[in-house]
């Protein structure tokens, strides 16, 4: 029996979650003796700190974003180099080696940074593991991934790639672009010709989270009839009886959706997306090739994933202060800009080389596998003059 695990963190419904979840699933579809465990570390080294950090987290963000970006530039993503600071480590690396002994893994997937960074102490410190894979669920890599003993590393593009190996110095041959791994259901959207009123899917994460009040004045009223607008509020439910109070004709709450084949419809039947940039829910729209549009960013990742996936032109960002219909408008209008963008996200799912849950099979398992085909659906020659 082969036993994976595979170590998020925090019990909050993130995106690390949910890469492991996707992994775990592709797995479990096509191997009998697999045993795949999923532990919040966290939670096994302090229940009642996890729990303490969790509550205290979202509402952080957003009520203090200023000295949250603080603190994740100087600890977690800083812009200079910096020697990482060790208070945590004493608490943590006993526990992390209890744990490994316990679960006894033939394979440790690491889909958050801290127990990859706890992994890479203990590797240093001459504590052998078993393989471990770095599965890096946002646009860039933080400086509080572990790297120097990590075996491999899953990125989302060539560009994470490119960095890993002349900033880190790690060997090119055990890194493996399968882009950020999501669901196997997340299949392109059939081709069809969108017609009025266009359908809008506007997306907070599972908080609901991000400015949608503002986001709110600026879409349409009553009386515009180009566009439908479906907002998921996640878990927040004061966000939910709120738009429900409204009562608008053009939008509709939806609440916490567990389901991905429910979410997997609700993409399909959408137009564009208007979301934050969580690592997660892009890379699921991408592959969906769902137009996506940008209405804000936590501080931290969320901001760095923006300024990312902006450079690439794989999103567009609105601004709240000016009518968000006229901005839709500029896209769905131009024929040019939609054929560009449909070839850029071609060109990002052309250069993933393999799925995530492929190379893990390949690794543990000695399988060869063949890398994913995306059919190109649009060719730049074809772009009408």
């Amino acid at each position: 029996m082969m036993r994976i695990l595979f170590l998020p963190f925090l019990q909050i419904p993130t995106g690390h979650h949910t890469v492991a979840d996707a992994m775990i699933r592709s797995l479990g579809n096509r191997i009998s003796n697999l045993e795949c465990s999923k532990i919040d570390f966290f939670s096994y080294a302090d229940k009642r700190l996890e729990k303490a950090f969790r509550l205290t987290y979202l509402t952080w963000i957003d009520h203090s974003p200023q000295t949250f970006v603080w603190i994740y530039r100087n600890f977690v993503y800083p812009t200079k180099s910096t020697k990482h600071f060790n208070w945590y480590e004493y608490k943590f690396l006993d526990k992390m080696n209890s744990l490994l002994q316990e679960e006894q893994p033939d394979l440790i997937v690491c889909t958050q940074a801290f127990p990859s960074f706890l992994i890479d102490r203990l590797k240093n410190s001459g504590i052998a593991t078993a393989p471990v894979i770095n599965v890096y669920t946002d646009f860039f890599v933080n400086k509080l991934w572990g790297t120097e003993y990590i075996d491999y590393h899953f990125v989302p593009d060539q560009n994470i790639k490119a960095q890993l190996i002349s900033q880190n110095n790690i060997d090119p041959s055990k890194i493996f672009v399968t882009g950020i791994p999501v669901d196997e259901c997340f299949l392109p959207r059939t081709a069809s010709e969108s017609t009025l009123p266009y359908h809008i899917l506007i997306s907070g994460g599972s908080g609901g989270l991000g400015d949608i009040e503002h986001l709110l004045y600026s879409l349409p009223g009553k009386k515009e009839k180009s566009y439908t607008f479906s907002l998921l509020c996640g878990k927040n439910k004061k966000l939910y009886k709120d738009i429900r109070s409204l009562k608008l004709p053009n939008l509709k709450p939806l609440s916490y959706i567990s389901s991905r084949e429910t979410l997997n419809s609700l993409y399909d039947e959408a137009d564009a997306i208007i979301t934050k940039p969580g690592g997660v829910t892009i890379s699921e729209t991408l592959h969906k090739k769902l137009p996506i549009f940008v209405h804000s960013a936590l501080p931290g990742q969320e901001q760095i994933n923006k300024n990312y996936l902006s450079e690439k032109k794989l999103i567009y960002d609105l601004d709240l202060n000016y009518p968000v219909a006229k901005q839709l408008d500029a896209f769905f209008k131009d024929q040019n800009e939609q054929i560009l963008w449909q070839n850029r996200v071609d060109s990002y799912l052309s250069k993933i080389e393999c799925h995530a849950w492929e190379k893990i099979l390949e690794l543990a398992l000695g399988q060869s596998v063949k890398p994913p085909i995306y059919k190109e659906t649009v060719n730049i020659s074809q772009v009408p003059s």
